[in-house]
């Protein structure tokens, strides 16, 4: 297979679930001028799905099918998005959102993509971060959720020194190698209010956070904390840190979303090639009105190509 350097990253993206906005926000980022000059779009869909124009594909993957072929649909079109990815067909996938009922129904045991991408591509760890490279307070704002979808009940029981040490050494990794920064500066955002407040509120930052930190200080990755959760983000935003370690979901997606909805992108760290998606859901009630807002679209797309660099990958004549 001839191998020719291009000079637009090749961007892969899957539809998500038929009946949600996927189709149609994808419709208006195909149509972006600034994003065509920047990156090269294809439409990856189930096995035996042709590219054509967009608006007769994007047309034809619309359904009115109940949940679980919906579900199923958006499933075989990940899985043939992560085969094209690995075989270097395309140089970053971005995934439009999935209503995880239906992807359960149609017969996929995955809890979601971040679970998928990384059974399928044989990873054994990756990180869900959060990122905005812009906000409503100006600079940036990163945030990896050390825990993802779980009770808060269980939270306590699943944060550990390892995953701390895990997913903080996937997020210096990332930084280093994806975003350019030589030297990532990591906050682990407390777990407990005022970081316990020498243990007035709980043990876990002497416990699990303090050896977190003495082994990353040993690896070499600049990680400060615990910091109170009131404080940290505020920090972040100013400049000081480039990610923060949330030790659960709405901990780090509160404050996230209040400076970023819109901007936000969800970015799956460990993989062997960028993956983003926009940070919002399927929002099948809106589906088809024309209210859909493409701008997380865009930002994951432009996030995505950014991530991607400017590699050399096949080059393939037939449709993906």
């Amino acid at each position: 297979m001839a191998i020719a350097p291009r000079g637009r990253p090749r961007i892969g993206i899957t539809l998500g679930d038929p009946r949600g906005i996927g189709p149609e926000i994808v419709a208006a980022v195909r149509s972006d001028e600034e994003v065509s000059e920047s990156a090269e779009l294809v439409l990856i869909g189930p096995a035996g799905t042709t590219a054509g124009e967009p608006d007769e594909e994007i047309g034809s993957w619309r359904s009115d099918e109940g949940n679980a072929t919906a579900g199923r649909l958006a499933g075989l079109a990940i899985e043939r998005a992560i085969s094209v990815a690995l075989s270097g067909q395309v140089d970053a996938l971005v995934t439009a959102p999935i209503d995880k009922a239906a992807f359960h129904a149609g017969g996929w045991h995955f809890p979601g993509h971040t679970e998928m991408l990384r059974d399928l591509t044989g990873v054994s760890a990756v990180a869900m971060m959060m990122a905005a490279e812009r906000t409503r307070l100006g600079g940036p704002l990163r945030v990896v959720l050390a825990t993802t979808h779980l009770p808060l009940r269980s939270v306590a029981s699943t944060i550990s020194a390892d995953l701390l040490v895990q997913q903080a050494t996937l997020t210096h990794d990332a930084l280093r190698d994806r975003w350019g920064i030589a030297q990532p500066r990591i906050a682990l955002c407390a777990f407990n209010p005022h970081a316990s407040d020498g243990g007035r509120f709980g043990d876990e930052e002497a416990r699990i956070y303090a050896p977190a930190l003495e082994a990353l200080g040993l690896s070499g990755i600049d990680t400060t904390g615990p910091i109170p959760a009131d404080s940290v983000y505020r920090r972040a935003v100013a400049g000081e840190f480039d990610a923060v370690i949330a030790p659960y979901h709405d901990v780090g997606m509160a404050p996230f979303k209040t400076v970023s909805f819109g901007t936000g992108v969800n970015v799956t760290l460990g993989l062997p090639f960028p993956r983003t998606s926009p940070d919002h859901g399927t929002a099948l009630d809106i589906a088809g009105s024309g209210r859909a807002n493409p701008a997380s679209m865009r930002e994951a797309v432009r996030l995505a190509a950014r991530l991607s660099g400017q590699f050399r990958t096949p080059l393939v004549s037939d449709p993906l």
